[in-house]
């Protein structure tokens, strides 16, 4: 019972009421017309009658009076079930799905025992509750108008429904005849979606017969199936004759066409590519570059235009990096068949992947948007092996940062000659080397390293920890390895999000 269902996908409904005039050969006329100018239109169509038994229907006392305007109507057209039965009758042998209305419950009984496909439950009825719980009863998929009513009523008939397993649609509808295009209210068709995930909406109109744009708005909205009003001849004011039929479903074709492709993203054409890429940013060599050369930010710069196969600022990102396999001189476009291109995206997610595993299981929370950094030493390839993981508590005369060692990984010997700092375990095990000393400290144990101390760390089992520290300034870490200070791309930095712990990492 969802929007998927295909009994309600794209269905127009033809609704007939009392439009036969009485007359069955009339009715039929009706029938075939509608037929024809639905054969030009790739949706699904379904021919809809009322049912009623005027002998119960009817207050006996009131059969005979002229001057109530819905009691002369029914009796002028009353038809007798021998006669409902040849219009059903035509009805299937035109192709369309045979929809009707009772109302009351003689005619649910005559419209299982003729066969219809779709049981309609009309804007008046749909509080009728002894009615209700008839149609309960059928084995009938339903649809329902929801004119004037509540948005608790509404949701009182849903459940009733939907607790009953049946399936439904619910269509917005406005009860009034003909309905001003300024009372449409097709934001109400929106509306029921939310509050209905679990059915398909659609679009009752009683809008005047020449009205061909709202249907647009009405697929725009979500709408999924629709009924209008249809006759022959002289008809009442939201009644459309076949040509009016006729521009109401080409408005909705073109509406499905400018639509276009639901509930996935479109392919990119090439025309859309081609004029995106002629206006995108292209990257340029700022000076002479050698082969194998690593590109840093440094070494280009961007402008228009770009050529065909240049790297363009959009092929930009902190997870890729760019090698030259061939020299480029100055001004020179970089051309993607020049460069060995590593993406990192994936090793960065594996990590911290890990990383927030150790978290959770530790119990550690962290503050949504702080600043969070894998410190890979030797490449994002290596960084399982050296590298750590610092996020950024705060920094300012003083500084806390939460410190993660992923099993078997090391951080290299490094000092500091403007921050004092403490380590304050809070789970797992490390190994701390400081200046020729090697300690091995445990969750709840703490250790200084004053300034200017060499000191390196590691853990075989993983470890957490805090690191608490005057201010801390992105120069002053002081490598042994001389070639880590020159490395300028060995952080990837990121914005730590705290569902990152509440949830697997994606």
């Amino acid at each position: 019972m969802t929007d998927k269902t295909p009994m309600y996908q794209k269905l127009f409904v033809l609704e007939m009421a009392n439009n036969h005039q009485g007359d069955i050969a009339h009715g039929k006329q009706v029938i075939q017309q509608m037929k024809q100018v639905c054969d030009d239109f790739p949706f699904q169509f379904a021919f809809k009658l009322q049912y009623r038994n005027l002998k119960t229907f009817i207050h006996p006392d009131y059969r005979d009076r002229q001057d109530i305007k819905y009691v002369k109507r029914f009796r002028d057209t009353e038809l007798d079930e021998a006669q409902l039965l040849e219009l059903k009758k035509a009805i299937d042998e035109a192709g369309f799905i045979s929809m009707c209305t009772p109302f009351d419950e003689d005619s649910v009984d005559w419209i299982e025992q003729h066969g219809f496909d779709i049981l309609k439950i009309a804007s008046c009825s749909l509080t009728d509750w002894p009615l209700l719980e008839r149609i309960a009863q059928s084995s009938l998929p339903l649809v329902m108008s929801t004119a004037g009513a509540t948005m608790e009523e509404i949701d009182n008939v849903v459940q009733f429904f939907l607790h009953r397993h049946k399936q439904l649609a619910v269509m917005h509808c406005v009860g009034e005849y003909p309905t001003p295009r300024q009372n449409l209210q097709l934001g109400q068709i929106a509306l029921l979606k939310q509050r209905f995930p679990e059915v398909t909406v659609g679009y009752s109109t009683h809008e005047d017969p020449n009205e061909s744009e709202a249907v647009k708005m009405a697929v725009a909205m979500g709408a999924q199936l629709f009924e209008k009003h249809v006759g022959v001849g002289e008809l009442n004011a939201y009644s459309a004759n076949p040509e009016q039929v006729r521009q109401w479903l080409l408005s909705a074709q073109e509406a499905y066409a400018m639509l276009g492709l639901e509930g996935e993203r479109v392919a990119v054409t090439e025309t859309e590519l081609t004029t995106l890429n002629s206006l995108r940013r292209a990257v340029f060599a700022k000076q002479d570059l050698a082969a194998g050369k690593a590109l840093q930010t440094e070494d280009f710069y961007l402008a228009i235009p770009s050529q065909p196969g240049q790297l363009l600022a959009n092929d930009l990102s902190k997870y890729k990096q760019f090698e030259l396999k061939a020299a480029v001189k100055a001004n020179e476009p970089l051309l993607l068949e020049q460069l060995e291109i590593t993406d990192t995206r994936d090793m960065v997610s594996a990590s911290l992947s890990k990383v927030c595993a150790l978290l959770r299981e530790a119990g550690i929370a962290i503050a949504d948007g702080v600043n969070c950094q894998l410190s890979h030493h030797y490449g994002i390839e290596k960084f399982e092996e050296t590298g750590a993981t610092i996020i950024d508590v705060v920094n300012r005369e003083y500084c806390k940062k939460i410190l993660v060692l992923l099993p078997g990984q090391n951080h290299p010997v490094h000092a500091h000659h403007k921050k004092e700092e403490t380590f304050n375990v809070l789970a797992g095990e490390m190994h701390l080397q400081l200046g020729d000393e090697l300690k091995t400290i445990k969750a709840g144990e703490m250790v200084t390293v004053e300034r200017g101390v060499k000191h390196a760390f590691s853990s075989e089992t993983g470890a957490i920890f805090e690191e608490l520290s005057t201010t801390h300034f992105t120069d002053d870490s002081y490598y042994d390895d001389k070639a880590i200070n020159q490395n300028s791309r060995r952080k990837t930095n990121l914005i730590f999000r705290a569902d990152w712990l509440t949830s697997e990492w994606a």
